[in-house]
Formats: C-alpha cells, sequence, structure tokens
C-alpha cells in the first residue's frame, strides 16, 4: 500500500537495484563464462570428437543422454547439440556442424533460450504423464522455423515411472525433425528401457590442473590477480565441478577486495574455505597418536564450542588418516597443504606403520556411525576418541596369534599383554623393530626375504645400526638394485621407511668374516693343545679335516 494512503506524506526512497560499474546488473562468473562453443567446453574432448564424427558422417541418434556430476557442462552441451544441429552459418546456407558460428539467428536465439523449436524442461518441477503427454502431442509437428525441433529436459531422472512409460514409445520412433537431448546427475535412476533408447555420453570430472588453467583465464580476463597456489585451493574444493568452482572463484574474488589489494591470495581462500580449521584436527589428531585422554577430550570440547558438530571432526580425522596414508605410499602432495603443515603429515607418515593408519581408520570410520546414531552427539565422540586411544594398547590380530601360540599371553592376566601405545605420540612413534643386526636378519628370513638376509650376511659390514637407519659397507659384490630391494624389504617387515646408506669409517666384519675368523681360532687352538701335537708327532702325514668336509663324511660312513 502507498504511503499517502496511510496519510503519513512520506517519500519513501525506493530500493536501489546492485549494479555493475558499467550500469549493467552483474552477471556471476557461473553464467558469464558458460561455454558457447564445443571449443569452450574442457575437459570432454572424447564427448566432443564422437558428436563432430556423427555429423560429419550424418549418423545422429534421436536422443542423447549426458550424465554426470554437477556443473560439468551437461545442460550446456545439450544447448551446444542443438546449436550444432540447428546451425545455418552466417550466410544462412550452412548445415549441421560441430563449430556452430554463434552468429545466426538460430544460434544467437538458443544462446538467449528463446527459441521457439529448442523446447527446455526441467524434470524436477514437471515429473508427472501429463507433462510428457504434451511433449507427444507437440512432436507431431514440424519445427517451426529450424531444422529440427529439439527437447532439452534437465534432471531427466525426476520423471515418474508413468512419465517414462509414456515417453518410450516416442522415444524409441520419433518422427525424423525431432531430437531429445537428457541430461542427469543421477543416471542409475533411469530406466533401462530409457537408457538402451538413447547415445549416453558419461561427462567426466574435470581435472583439477585444467580447472586452474580455466580459472586462470578467467581472473585474467576478469583483470583479477591470483596467486598460482591460490586458484589451485580453489579447483581443489570445486571436485571436478566448473560451475562449484567458478562460484568459489567469485567468493575468493570478492574476499580479496575487502582485504586489499584485490589479488586473491592463497591464505584468503584458505580462511574462505575453512581451509585453517585442518590445523585444529591435526591438533586433535597428535593428541589421540600421543594418548594423552584428558587433552584430547578439551580440544574436542573446544572445536565443539566453535561450532564445529562432532560428525565433522570425525570427517576431519578420517580425511587426516587418508591424507597421512596416501602420503605413506609415496602419492602426490595435496596442494591444500602449506609447508607446515606439509611437514608435519610427511612426520606422522614416516612414524605410523600401515596397520596403525588402518587401525584408526576403522576405529574412526566405526567411531563416526555411533556419532551419527548417537541423541548426544559429543558424549558418543568423547567415548568413540577415548576408545581409539584406549584400543591402540591392544595387540594387533596377528601379533595376539603369536603370543598366543607362544604361550607369552595369559587372558587371565591383561597385564602380559603389551601396555604401551601401538600408536605412539608424534614425537617418539617407534614402530616394534628388531633389537640389533642378528635380530634383523632372522626376521627377513622368516618373512620370506631369504637372499637378502644372506647378501646382509655374507657381505655387509655394519658401520651403524639404529632403526630405522642402517649403515654399512661392503665386503663383496651385490646386485644394482641391493639397497632399493632392501629399503622396500625393511619397510614392509616393519611399517617404517628406512634410511640405508653406504657409509665410511669403522665397521664391523661381516658375519661371514665373523665365522671364519672364528673358524681360524679354533682351529689354531685345536692344532697347540698337546693332545693333536703328539698325534701328528706320531703320525706326520695327518691332517685336520672340518667336520663337514667329504672326506669326514666318508670316514665316518667307513
Amino acid at each position: 500500500m502507498p504511503d499517502d494512503a496511510l496519510g503519513l506524506g512520506l517519500d519513501m526512497p525506493q530500493q536501489a537495484k546492485p549494479v555493475a560499474a558499467g550500469g549493467a546488473a552483474y552477471r556471476v562468473l557461473a553464467r558469464k563464462y558458460r561455454p558457447q562453443t564445443f571449443a569452450e567446453l574442457i575437459g570432454q574432448g572424447a564427448m566432443v570428437q564422437t558428436l563432430g564424427n556423427a555429423i560429419k558422417r550424418d549418423r545422429l541418434a534421436h536422443a542423447f543422454l549426458m550424465t554426470g556430476v554437477r556443473g560439468v557442462g551437461k545442460t550446456s552441451t545439450a544447448r551446444l547439440i542443438a546449436k550444432a544441429l540447428n546451425c545455418i552459418g552466417p550466410d544462412g546456407q550452412g548445415g549441421p556442424t560441430i563449430d556452430p558460428c554463434g552468429l545466426c539467428e538460430p544460434c544467437v536465439a538458443i544462446a538467449e533460450g528463446r527459441h521457439i523449436d529448442v523446447i527446455e524442461m526441467d524434470a524436477a518441477s514437471h515429473t508427472g504423464v501429463d507433462d510428457v503427454r504434451e511433449i507427444i502431442e507437440a512432436v507431431r509437428y514440424s519445427a517451426v522455423s529450424a531444422r529440427y525441433k529439439i527437447y532439452i529436459i534437465d534432471e531427466v531422472h525426476m520423471l515418474s515411472k508413468n512419465a517414462f512409460n509414456a515417453l518410450l514409445k516416442t522415444l524409441e520412433e520419433p518422427p525424423g525433425h525431432v531430437k531429445f537431448l537428457f541430461a542427469t546427475t543421477e543416471v542409475n535412476k533411469v530406466p533401462i528401457t530409457v537408457l538402451s533408447r538413447c547415445q549416453r555420453f558419461d561427462l567426466k570430472r574435470i581435472s583439477t590442473e585444467l580447472l586452474a588453467r580455466h580459472f586462470a583465464d578467467i581472473a585474467a580476463k576478469e583483470a583479477v590477480g591470483a596467486e598460482e597456489e591460490a586458484l589451485t585451493l580453489v579447483a581443489q574444493a570445486a571436485e571436478g565441478s566448473v560451475r562449484d568452482g567458478l562460484s568459489i572463484l567469485d567468493q575468493a574474488i570478492a574476499h580479496a577486495d575487502m582485504e586489499g589489494d584485490g589479488t586473491v591470495t592463497a591464505s584468503q581462500v584458505r580462511d574462505m574455505l575453512g581451509l585453517s580449521d585442518r590445523g585444529a584436527i591435526r591438533r586433535l589428531f597428535g593428541l589421540i597418536l600421543a594418548g594423552d585422554a584428558q587433552a584430547m577430550l578439551a580440544e574436542a570440547k573446544s572445536q565443539y564450542n566453535l561450532g564445529v558438530e562432532p560428525l565433522a571432526m570425525f570427517a576431519g580425522l578420517l580425511s587426516e588418516v587418508h591424507r597421512l596414508t596416501l602420503a605413506k605410499i609415496g602419492a602426490p602432495r595435496d596442494g591444500a597443504l602449506d609447508a607446515a603443515a606439509a611437514t608435519v603429515v610427511d612426520d606422522f607418515a614416516d612414524q605410523l606403520s600401515f596397520s596403525n593408519l588402518h587401525r584408526l581408520w576403522q576405529l574412526l570410520l566405526k567411531g563416526q556411525e555411533e556419532v551419527g546414531r548417537a541423541l548426544v552427539p559429543l558424549d558418543a565422540a568423547d567415548m568413540a576418541l577415548l576408545r581409539v586411544i584406549h584400543a591402540a594398547s591392544l595387540p594387533d590380530p596377528g601379533k595376539l596369534a603369536k603370543m598366543i601360540a607362544q604361550g607369552s599371553f595369559n587372558a587371565a592376566s591383561p597385564t602380559s599383554a603389551p601396555t604401551a601405545l601401538d600408536i605412539p605420540p608424534p614425537t617418539t612413534v617407534q614402530t616394534l623393530m628388531p633389537a640389533n643386526f642378528d635380530a634383523l636378519l632372522e626376521r627377513l628370513s622368516r618373512e620370506g626375504y631369504v637372499s637378502l638376509e644372506m647378501t646382509l650376511r655374507d657381505v655387509v659390514r655394519l658401520v651403524e645400526y639404529s632403526p630405522p637407519l642402517l649403515a654399512y659397507q661392503l665386503a663383496g659384490p651385490v646386485v644394482p638394485d641391493f639397497v632399493a630391494e632392501l629399503r622396500d624389504a625393511l619397510a614392509k617387515i616393519t611399517g617404517t621407511r628406512w634410511d640405508v646408506e653406504e657409509r665410511e669409517g669403522p665397521a664391523q666384519p661381516s658375519l661371514l668374516e665373523k665365522e671364519r675368523a672364528q673358524a681360524d681360532a679354533d682351529r689354531h687352538a685345536i692344532m697347540e693343545s698337546p693332545l693333536v701335537k703328539a698325534a701328528f708327532a706320531a703320525f706326520p702325514e695327518a691332517e685336520l679335516l672340518d667336520s663337514d668336509t667329504e672326506e669326514t663324511k666318508w670316514s665316518k660312513r667307513a
């Protein structure tokens, strides 16, 4: 109601609409940079080539289905196909082409969403059989001004079962002037009877590297400075979706404008996306490894008070275990980590064994399920985290089986089981290491690395044995990849990466050299005994034979 009708006599100012610098309403990047040609559609080269070949050979299907995660270009591809099929070229004489001109009336009208023969329908709001019946009735009539009448149905999986059934006959045998273009994020919900009548294209997630380059081009067009690391973080957060990434980039540009010279920096993007909170998760993870229950509970409560939900806390811990496991197998570094965080991750990965990491994963995953079902999530989170700490002190099933077999585990006496944490604190994390070099050789032999054990025994002179460090000198030849094989074997039997290096300085004799020296000493002692001297004096032609020589064996048989 106007103000004068209320008798106020006030001229209230109208609320101004936000406008861009040029006077036009601002268009978000996701809309502004929607692909207008197949050349601008990134990451879908195989699909574009297939479509191009089909158009050149005039082997066009009557129905296409585009599937993939959000924001990879399904609807954009459908519109590009509509352009490609209806383009007539700038001179009005062109035919279907994989490179629509973008200048003719059909191309312009389709791009602006106003072409009368290109009908877009959102299946989420048109799910019923009546909506499909309208399409069935309309396909009988030829296109008004275009070469093909095209129906683009977005989120087609939302159609009801009856709607799908009503569409089947028309979809299988449509008139020659009609093409159907379907898009969906959940292809598993589309009936197989519909899938079998369509030419299907699975649009891939866009790689982080390709997204980062794409965002760099857009930032340059927008005259916005952006650090390479910042764009990589945006691309990672997009999870393969161009649209999601452009929305995040829009937000990052606005965030940068508020805080400085307009340059999008990595630190700003981390803060904006909440990546800095991973430091708190990593701190909680370190307290769990240290077995400090009170400090761990206090940290969890602190994060809860700051607004971190228990489920999100467990998701962060699981993500941390996943990251450590990938780091341990040598996967490429996570670009979302700064240098300090990457150092911490590498340190944890070096110190934790694979069995530790797998056990942590299972315990945290079980805890996450319990927290999700609990009436009081924080209490359930506390109990689950305490279980992670205390379950770590138990031997793993394989170790327990060995203890039972050896008779060293007494179920009635819990103190007979190891009491030290199987997952030690980060500064002192150690896996169960062989106590000395001889024990290491025995372990290698027991685990099946017999040739390595023999090489170490025969030609390796020990300089230093401080697990996980092994320094040595060679007393003979070894195979070319000896060091690599030894590192791999030590990592597998101990769960920790070892430093294996050849070093100058004082060294112990090899075990073979020790055995030979001991044999020579024993022989000298025997030769010096009075009884043996008397025997040689009586029988000058006699020889002293080793107990395992062939002559001795034959003499024993005789």
